[in-house]
C-alpha cells in the first residue's frame, strides 16, 4: 500500500482540508480515505485501523509505503502500524517524487475534468466531492496501469473465490 496527504483548498486563504488517501499499489484501488481539518498521526492511524478492517488485512504480510512527513513518521502511526504488524516503507530523504503511486493519484483527481474550479466552502463539501471520486476511480476508471480494468475488479474478484 501507499499513502499520503493533499491539500484541499477552502474558502479561507491559507486554510486547507486534509486528504488522507491510501491506495493499494498492485489494484490501484483506493482502499481508504478521509477528509479533516487538520494533519495529524492521529488521523493517519485511525484510518488505517479502519482499512485493515474493511480490507480484511490482518494476517498478511502488508508493507505501507509513504513519504517522510511527520503525520507519516508520529509516533502514533508508527506504533499503530508495529501493532497492526504492517512493516514500513519511507521515501528517501529530500527526494520529492519517492511516492509515486499517492503522487499519481493525486494528480488524477486534481486534474480531472469535474474537481472543482472554486474551493471548497466546507469540509462536508470536500468529503461530497472526494466520495464521488473515489467511486468513479474505483469502479468506473479504466487505469492504464492495470490494463485498462478498473481498480476494483481485482478486489471483486478475490471475494467471489470459491477457495477463500
Amino acid at each position: 500500500m501507499s499513502w499520503d496527504i493533499t491539500y484541499m483548498k477552502t474558502t479561507i486563504q491559507g486554510r486547507y482540508f486534509y486528504l488522507y488517501m491510501f491506495l493499494d499499489i498492485y489494484s490501484r484501488k483506493i482502499v481508504g480515505w478521509e477528509v479533516h481539518e487538520v494533519e495529524s498521526a492521529e488521523h493517519s492511524s485511525q484510518l488505517l485501523r479502519k482499512i485493515t478492517l474493511s480490507e480484511k488485512l490482518t494476517g498478511h504480510d502488508i508493507v505501507l509505503h509513504a513519504d517522510n512527513g511527520s503525520p507519516m513518521k508520529g509516533a502514533t502511526m508508527l506504533v499503530t502500524m508495529k501493532n497492526l504488524g504492517i512493516m514500513l516503507s519511507f521515501s528517501r530523504p529530500s527526494v520529492s517524487d519517492d511516492n509515486p503511486f499517492s503522487e499519481a493519484l493525486f494528480k488524477t483527481m486534481k486534474y480531472c475534468p469535474q474537481f472543482p474550479t472554486d474551493p471548497f466552502e466546507s469540509i462536508a463539501a470536500a468529503r461530497a466531492w472526494v466520495s464521488t471520486f473515489v467511486v468513479w476511480y474505483n469502479d468506473e476508471h479504466l487505469h492504464s496501469g492495470i490494463s485498462f480494468t478498473t481498480p476494483s475488479s481485482p478486489h471483486r474478484s478475490r471475494r467471489c473465490d470459491p477457495q477463500e
